[in-house]
């Protein structure tokens, strides 16, 4: 796990949640709590926002090989997982008082975790596949547009260039990709799934931009753990509810634990650094490349085929990324200035 980074300039201190439950300040130079001095930088924490982004070009292959789990079994096992052990590292940093956290840092956490998992399966289930997926990827250029108006961040021509070119990219690939039959529960019209394809994208980005302002920007990164669970918990109540019993077979339990531990698990820690203290513009843009990275990966494992459209998009996706890296850095907002 990732330890959250400091802010090494002497604007306003991190704030923590205090035991009756309000939001206090600590000093600028210690962790949210006040006590393990924690140093880094917006470059590198921007970099561990792109190890998530790495982690998460895996979900297809690992979710695939540990098919046919249901959908909602595979996401509260892998996010039980991901939550226990992320909760063994802060029991060992004795950091367990970082998951009392007030009502609205549990409402954006398990919201944004469970919400948009809920969202997005229940999109698949209404519409085709590859158009909710394509429609669930506006999240990308959601965060970049976000950032101005939630974080203070300008946005400049080449940003806007760069996330341009990304999201060509993915529409190049995704639209490319082979619409297989509409699912079981597709009604006539996937107006609905649609519509719920694009709450998931909104669902994430919302979740993601506001993680860095004033009210979240001092949450211990730890607290993810706690997230991780309580989605988990919510993940296995709906498969209960909604599908038929099932349980992972023995060959299966490999791809779900590395599920778990990578991106269904530590991606999460990672991605909350990234976005208290990197740059959410340049994480965005660069976020096209995960459908594109996923794709080549499902190729190497002999799940796919390569074709003229993924290396297009590929191109697209890293000449997008180029572009919006070589921006100005541009004064931005710090994280908890708003």
């Amino acid at each position: 796990m990732v330890r959250e980074p400091e802010r090494t300039d002497h604007g306003p201190g991190c704030a923590a949640a205090s035991p009756n439950g309000t939001i206090v300040t600590a000093t600028p130079n210690s962790a949210p709590d006040g006590t393990t001095p924690l140093h880094a930088t917006p470059l590198r924490a921007t970099l561990t926002g792109c190890a998530a982004l790495l982690l998460w070009a895996f979900l297809a292959l690992l979710a695939r090989l540990a098919q046919p789990l249901p959908p909602l079994l595979l996401t509260g096992l892998a996010f039980a997982i991901g939550g226990t052990l992320g909760l063994l590292v802060v029991a060992a940093r004795r950091r367990l008082g970082a998951l009392r956290q007030p009502p609205l840092v549990w409402l954006h956490g398990v919201g944004g975790l469970a919400g948009y998992h809920a969202l997005y399966f229940a999109a698949l289930a209404l519409a085709p596949p590859v158009e909710a997926n394509l429609l669930n990827y506006t999240w990308p250029l959601l965060i970049v547009l976000l950032a101005a108006p939630l974080r203070g961040l300008p946005l400049g021509p080449r940003r806007l260039a760069g996330v341009g070119l990304g999201a060509t990219g993915a529409v190049l690939l995704l639209s490319g990709a082979e619409a297989g039959a509409a699912p079981a529960t597709a009604t006539a019209s996937p107006i609905a799934g649609y519509a719920l394809a694009l709450a998931a994208g909104l669902t994430w980005a919302l979740y993601s931009v506001l993680a860095g302002t004033r009210r979240l920007a001092g949450v211990p990164t730890e607290a993810v753990a706690g997230f991780c669970l309580a989605a988990a918990a919510l993940a296995l109540l709906g498969h209960a509810a909604f599908e038929p019993p099932s349980w992972p077979e023995g060959r299966q339990w490999p791809a779900l634990l590395l599920l778990g531990a990578g991106p269904v698990g530590a991606a999460f820690f990672l991605w909350d650094v990234g976005m208290k203290r990197g740059d959410p513009r340049l994480l965005g843009t660069l976020a096209y490349a995960v459908p594109v990275a996923s794709t080549l990966l499902l190729v190497a494992f002999g799940e796919g085929r390569l074709g003229p459209a993924t290396l297009a998009a590929a191109a697209l996706v890293v000449g997008g990324g180029a572009l919006a890296a070589t921006a100005r850095s541009d004064r931005a907002t710090r994280p908890g200035e708003r």
